[in-house]
């Protein structure tokens, strides 16, 4: 028995809307068997733009019941049937969102009619409701209301059935088909093939365009995160219904992923990145001299022309790379901009700082320790390569770090001996000024936990 389902909303994600409106067809493989249909009272104001879409005004759910009240009866509507809707996924992350805060669990097998019709009626210009309904002769009646839609739903999906000569439906009914959580126009083919490993994907609209980059440890679980989670700043958008396909590009490790999203994601501007579209702001750690002659330092953005000892991808990096440095050469962390307390420091109370905030050291002494300090940052003149995983066991890859800057990152066969500039520079793909690679580059360069760094002279 299949539960057709159509509702509608006070907006686009489940996470801070709700429903105003659910129909539910019951048809049991053959025909129509049932209905149920009734607006809810979402309580809250319905959007003028929702109005203007479906009809339904604050005055038609003022009265019309809470989701809570009908909950029961909407779960016996569903329970032990399968879940049908028209882009499947939307409707479903609604309803069990709903249900669960009304203290019911509920589940289902899923069939969404946007992937049925794409692979048992392949072809068509559009699987929207309306454009796939016009392509079968149905006409919808009541458009954008739960009724009319799920009328339609209905109808297709009983055409789907007659059609469906190659079991398209009984393999998306395989509990592990994994058909289900994946957005509507994207082939469960190009799904499958992703790996499980280190690389940056993107996410194609219908004309091939990239309107999405991101990064992974592991591809296939990233990538099968989006689809499955209920985030806000995912399912706000309408970048689901948008994904037509997945391209990715391995890297061998989380290093070089971070890189090259960043690198990509600032020359493509995909339009769902909306995070990254900010102006990027590097930190630095800046030094400069008290009244007294001391030695202090400050993280800061950096400016156009400004100067830093060292440049971090981010205010926290550069806290917490100076936080270690002060530890480390037993500096006053109130000289170090890291304490604004008033009196001695906290690190002074403790024994680890040495009193100059007290004027119980000479500066001459303390300025000895931050000059100490300073050198143990990559100095500008310092070149380094940082070698990492490569994208298969046979290669290997290697960031390139010139004279403090970031130059670039390529692979080489895991047996090649790079040892010398020059044999690294052969191997390397330069990149274009990347502040943020930078950023990235400097901080794993203040704590190689992970990674094998060689510095060269």
């Amino acid at each position: 028995m299949y539960a057709i389902v159509d509702i509608e909303t006070t907006g686009g994600y489940a996470e801070n809307h709700r429903m105003t409106e659910i129909a539910i067809i019951h048809h049991d493989g053959l025909q129509i068997t049932g209905r149920f249909q009734t607006l809810i009272n979402p309580g809250r104001r319905v959007p003028l733009f929702i109005t203007g879409l479906t009809g339904i005004t604050n005055e038609m759910v003022s009265q019309a019941p809470l989701f809570e009240d009908i909950a029961p009866e909407i779960h016996e509507q569903l329970k032990e049937k399968v879940f049908v809707a028209h882009n499947a996924h939307f409707d479903y992350s609604f309803l069990k969102k709903e249900l669960e805060e009304a203290g019911i669990s509920w589940s289902s097998r899923r069939l969404c009619t946007v992937k049925l019709s794409r692979k048992i009626i392949p072809g068509l210009d559009s699987y929207s409701l309306g454009r796939l309904a016009e392509s079968l002769g149905i006409v919808i009646t009541d458009r954008h209301r739960a009724g009319g839609d799920a009328e339609a739903t209905a109808r297709i999906f009983d055409q789907l059935l007659k059609r469906d000569e190659r079991g398209v439906i009984a393999k998306a009914l395989k509990r592990n088909s994994g058909d289900a959580i994946l957005p509507p126009n994207l082939r469960k083919e190009d799904y499958d093939l992703l790996p499980a490993k280190p690389g940056v994907y993107y996410f194609l609209d219908g004309r091939g365009q990239v309107i999405y980059v991101g990064k992974a440890i592991n591809l296939k679980k990233r990538i099968t995160g989006h689809f499955t989670g209920e985030a806000a700043e995912w399912n706000r958008s309408n970048i689901r219904n948008e994904i037509h396909g997945i391209r990715y590009e391995l890297t061998g490790n989380e290093l070089i992923a971070l890189i090259l999203e960043a690198k990509e994601i600032r020359s493509r501007w995909p339009k769902y990145n909306l995070a990254q579209k900010v102006r990027v702001e590097s930190w630095g750690v800046f030094d400069y001299y008290d009244r007294n002659g001391f030695r202090r330092f400050v993280v800061n953005a950096v400016g156009r022309n400004a100067k830093p000892l060292v440049t971090f991808a981010n205010k926290s990096a550069a806290w917490s790379a100076l936080w270690t440095k002060v530890k480390d050469f037993e500096l006053c962390p109130k000289l170090s901009g890291l304490q604004v307390a008033k009196g001695p420091c906290y690190a002074h109370l403790s024994g680890s700082c040495r009193g100059a905030c007290e004027g119980k050291e000479a500066v001459a002494e303390y300025n000895a320790r931050t000059e100490t300090m300073m050198a143990s940052f990559v100095p500008g003149g310092m070149s380094a390569a940082i070698f990492g995983p490569g994208r298969s066991e046979q290669e290997q890859s290697v960031i390139l770090v010139e004279q403090g800057q970031y130059i670039g990152f390529g692979y080489a066969s895991a047996g090649q001996s790079l040892n010398e500039l020059g044999a690294i520079r052969e191997v390397i793909i330069p990149d274009r000024e990347n502040r943020i690679a930078q950023g990235i580059v400097t901080s794993v360069l203040q704590n190689p936990v992970e990674q094998e760094v060689i510095y060269f002279d």
